[in-house]
């Protein structure tokens, strides 16, 4: 099998606009349903990270924002992708290529993210690839932490990056 990454990008709705605190989204409750169904629940599924990038601000736009440095990001980035090296020491190199034996060997949840995790399997209708693609999330999340044991606040962040298509629907 291929070995690929996809990012893709999509409007909230068709005019581009559902969501915005500056412009007010033109389109019928109707339309937007229609323009969400144009993608697969199962097709979703298989996507690991939803992430939703609301319009910059001035300052943002102008670098003046007072977010993380990019250098203190790729500095935590470069740990987690070398204690994943040491992880796996052999076939796969990250999380993401982890097969069912070894997201069973180490995504060890600690009890609260278990619990967390079962009331999302419930609330959220996740299915089994959904529980999955969580757990290998929820892992690099701990591995950027440094943390040996996936702890609920990692499990949280981690279902904060699926797609449940109900939420904010009008």
């Amino acid at each position: 099998p291929a070995s690929f990454m996809l990012v893709g990008a999509m409007n909230p709705c068709p005019c581009g606009y559902f969501g915005d605190p500056l412009r007010p989204c033109r389109c019928r409750p109707h339309e937007i349903v229609q323009y969400r169904k144009k993608l697969s629940g199962p097709f979703l599924d298989r996507i690991d990270l939803f992430v939703h990038v609301p319009r910059l601000t001035k300052e943002e736009l102008l670098g003046e924002g007072g977010g993380e440095p990019s250098e203190a990001v790729r500095k935590r980035v470069v740990e987690a992708r070398e204690i994943q090296a040491r992880r796996f020491a052999g076939k796969i190199h990250t999380n993401a290529e982890m097969g069912p034996k070894e997201v069973k060997k180490y995504c060890v949840l600690s009890p609260e993210a278990k619990g967390l995790l079962a009331r999302a399997i419930e609330h959220f209708a996740l299915t089994g690839r959904g529980y999955v693609r969580t757990l290998k999330v929820a892992r690099t999340i701990a591995d950027l932490s440094g943390s040996d044991t996936i702890k609920a606040e990692h499990v949280a962040e981690a279902l904060q990056f699926r797609a449940f298509p109900e939420e904010g629907m009008p």
